[in-house]
């Protein structure tokens, strides 16, 4: 058990505090020991389907008079989960469901407690049982009411030694920031003013690694994520992780070296689970979490969401295009996380040099024009840049560029069938799935422009419009799951399938070519960016004549190969060989 651990820990500490680290892990461990502590690289296959959402996204009673009703809303997203999505999807990453007191559940006051607002960890547990469990780790921060940090202001152990201080005259201006807000926040303790450091905010206070019992104490809560049956374990920020002063303090060999820690911890653990690592940040330093496949499980594929929002808005696959090609296959035992909205806003920062500049300042003003905002964070010489696009992606797209128009649904049906088609695991926000509005009024209550993705459905209000054909809602939801349903049987949506892109005379065109692990079956995945009919030539993608291709979607024969196809607009075809293929490339069926 020690041969890997003590050396991943010897990187980080000094010989002898990595011999009592070895000792104090194995002894947490010791009990729970997976017999052959093996890589399990069977963790997923094409059916798995995940889906974000916070613990109180519906509610039972009027979120504004009453906010959580009769029920806990955890029991309440248990049922409508049940009810509505238990045949479509396999997983739930439940956003952090802790007592916390800002940032929407990422300022953590107890990571072991659920917040009963929300419900009881038997609330946790039945989710669990029913769906794979995601559990946020909020690993670089903590809230400055936990009971960690009050130790820390009256020179109490164990958190008195937890957090990083700094001098306020110190040239931290290398340091990269996610937010505008200071890196220092000056905090009265009972042996004078001191500042800590605060990447994101004054309330969300960063924990030391470099302390070993900072350490231990986070491999507890891994430990206690475990038991409750969580299947994924997220990595909050935790490119933040290590600070060293005169660098950067960002993805420093430290951070990597503790995400690799983790994952052998887990492995020895329960090889079946997933470490999977939130880097909000440019596409090569994001794709490094993979190390020598030996860090992160699964890694956000966070250059997607911008790039296809601004493929859908130009009518145009050439930036989209030139990206997917220089996406590396994730390695064996990896796999991309796909998703087109989350919790927070669409971010920029992966898109930087992949967009060109005019192209950059449409999207941002389309954006400003259809109800979003524009969330700035500061650079190294202290000038301000776009960090994200705070907007519900459904309402992003109710037009292009040139204005609002009549294609909004196909248009957002159009960008969520381009992701369940990716090489990866495809994740829903909730509120893709549900096809929710910009909460502009939440954002005027709160003042924060998060809150634009962060509706609180009644559940009344909710069935109400699902049950109503005509609404939005209902058609995207209908359709979603119909499609999702369609992809799940195809082993040559495998995450790890072959995908390779490719290249139609017309730019209006993104198209890709999957093929299973076992290569008996093909999927030709051709959607249609803009707002025209475009013709698709079948001749241009190579199908093998001896085989019979339709598509899946449409469920449209294609006899001839020569003929010429015609896309509506915002259109999608899955062109296969194979129909509804549902042998799993001996995978298994379930994570």
């Amino acid at each position: 058990m020690t041969n890997n651990i003590k050396p991943l820990l010897e990187r980080v500490y000094p010989p002898e505090t990595a011999e009592w680290l070895t000792t104090e892990i194995f002894a947490l461990i010791k009990d729970t020991l997976c017999p052959s502590g093996r890589e399990d690289l069977k963790k997923w296959n094409h059916n798995n389907v995940l889906l974000i959402t916070y613990g109180d996204t519906i509610i039972d009673g009027d979120s504004r008079s009453d906010p959580y009703g009769n029920r806990p809303p955890l029991s309440v997203l248990a049922e409508f989960l049940e009810t509505h999505l238990y045949d479509t999807i396999t997983g739930v990453h439940i956003l952090p469901f802790f007592p916390y007191s800002s940032d929407d559940g990422f300022a953590i006051i107890d990571y072991l407690k659920v917040n009963t607002e929300l419900g009881s960890w038997d609330d946790i547990k039945r989710i669990a049982t029913s769906f794979n469990l995601m559990a946020d780790l909020v690993i670089n921060h903590i809230s400055s009411q936990h009971e960690w940090f009050e130790q820390f202001k009256h020179n109490e152990l164990p958190g008195r030694n937890y957090f990083i201080t700094a001098d306020p005259s110190e040239d931290l201006s290398q340091v990269v920031r996610p937010r505008s807000s200071p890196l220092l926040t000056p905090v009265e303790t009972t042996e004078g003013e001191k500042h800590v450091w605060t990447t994101f905010s004054a309330d969300q206070v960063d924990v030391n690694f470099e302390n070993p019992d900072v350490l231990i104490e986070y491999v507890k809560i891994i430990l206690a994520y475990v038991e409750a049956g969580a299947r994924y374990i997220r990595l909050d920020a935790v490119g933040f992780l290590w600070k060293k002063h005169g660098t950067n303090c960002m993805h420093l060999p430290e951070t990597h070296a503790m995400v690799r820690l983790f994952r052998e911890i887990l492995q020895l653990v329960d090889p079946g689970i997933s470490l999977i690592t939130e880097t909000n940040v440019p596409n090569r330093e994001n794709l490094s979490y993979f190390g020598n496949r030996n860090e992160a499980h699964m890694i956000y594929n966070f250059s997607l969401p911008p790039l296809l929002l601004n493929a859908l808005m130009q009518g145009r696959s050439d930036h989209l295009k030139t990206w997917m090609m220089s996406m590396p296959p994730a390695p064996i035992g990896c796999a991309y996380f796909n998703f087109t909205a989350s919790h927070d806003g669409i971010g920029m920062r992966p898109a930087e040099g992949l967009l060109a500049a005019d192209e950059y300042e449409q999207l941002i003003a389309a954006m400003r024009n259809f109800g979003g905002k524009i969330s700035m964070r500061s650079r190294p010489d202290g000038t301000e840049s776009p960090y994200e696009i705070n907007i519900s992606l459904f309402d992003a797209l109710k037009g292009t560029v040139k204005g609002e128009d009549q294609w909004q649904v196909e248009r957002f049906l159009c960008s969520q069938t381009i992701m369940l088609a990716l090489e990866g695991i495809p994740a829903f926000y909730i509120h893709s799935l549900l096809a929710t509005h910009n909460y502009a009024e939440g954002v005027d209550e709160t003042g924060h422009n998060r809150t634009i993705n962060r509706y609180k459905w009644d559940l009344k209000e909710l069935e109400a419009a699902l049950a109503d054909p005509t609404t939005p809602h209902a058609k995207v939801l209908t359709e979603l799951k119909r499609l999702i349903k369609i992809r799940r049987q195809q082993t040559a949506f495998h995450p790890n399938a072959t995908q390779y892109t490719l290249h139609p005379m017309n730019s209006a065109l993104f198209a890709f070519w999957r093929q299973s692990l076992t290569r008996d079956q093909s999927i030709f995945s051709v959607h249609n960016l803009s707002d025209q009919p475009q013709e698709l030539r079948l001749s241009d993608l190579n199908l093998v004549s001896t085989d019979d291709w339709y598509d899946l979607i449409s469920d449209d024969r294609f006899p001839d190969l020569d003929m010429a196809y015609i896309l509506k607009p915002y259109q999608s075809v899955w062109i296969t060989n194979k129909p509804n293929s549902a042998h799993d490339d001996s995978m298994p069926t379930l994570l």
